[in-house]
């Protein structure tokens, strides 16, 4: 794919209830805390591409940047967008943290990225 650099703003996120919108049921069972899918079950740490979120995943608005997307993130390093957020729109992407702390500790950073779109079938 062809490579761009983009000033993006990037946040950072981990699995739990709080930066992934679930909690605990009174069985002890993870479900949606909020939204339209309130108290359906949620599987912890799981994307939205279905793979479990790990050091390097990328949550990103992906009418902009589709599912595969290679970046390159000054501190982070690479990462490939496999997640999506109701929060995360345009030039906002949120970079996935093994715990809470470090997510907190990255804060809030507007960075110069580079992104690797991903072949598009259609432009051949």
């Amino acid at each position: 794919g062809k490579r761009i650099t983009k000033t993006l703003l990037c946040t950072g996120y981990c699995a739990c209830g709080k930066c992934c919108n679930w909690k605990r049921n009174w069985r002890g069972k993870a479900v949606i805390a909020s939204g339209p899918n309130k108290g359906k079950p949620k599987k912890v740490g799981q994307t939205a591409t279905g793979v479990q979120a790990k050091h390097g995943t990328i949550a990103a608005d992906t009418h902009y940047y589709p599912f595969g997307t290679v970046m390159y993130i000054p501190g982070y390093g690479y990462g490939r967008v496999e997640d999506r957020g109701g929060a995360i729109k345009g030039g906002h992407i949120d970079l996935f943290f093994k715990t809470h702390q470090e997510a907190i500790n990255w804060g809030r950073k507007t960075l110069s990225v580079t992104i690797w779109l991903p072949q598009s079938p259609s432009r051949r």
